[in-house]
């Protein structure tokens, strides 16, 4: 349990700090903007992200805009996740 909540922690200052150095923003559950979200919320937007397998080939379905800017600002090992890379 420890170590979960420091990872999600870690990942939750990561996004944070992201966000402030670049001026960056997104959309909080009342879809105002916000440089300061928790990391349930980030959880919660990325519940609809599926892989799926077409012809051999994986892509993932429902990785909207919105989404790929909140993976731009955790790191290339989140996008990597998301085979953005």
């Amino acid at each position: 349990m420890g170590l979960c909540l420091l990872v999600y922690n870690l990942a939750q200052r990561k996004l944070r700090q992201a966000l402030l150095s670049s001026d960056g923003s997104v959309r909080n559950q009342v879809k105002k903007f916000t440089n300061k979200p928790t990391m349930r919320w980030i959880f919660q937007i990325f519940q609809s992200v599926h892989l799926l397998l077409v012809n051999g080939q994986q892509q993932m379905s429902n990785l909207t805009e919105e989404r790929q800017k909140i993976l731009h600002y955790l790191g290339e090992s989140c996008r990597q996740y998301y085979l953005m890379i």
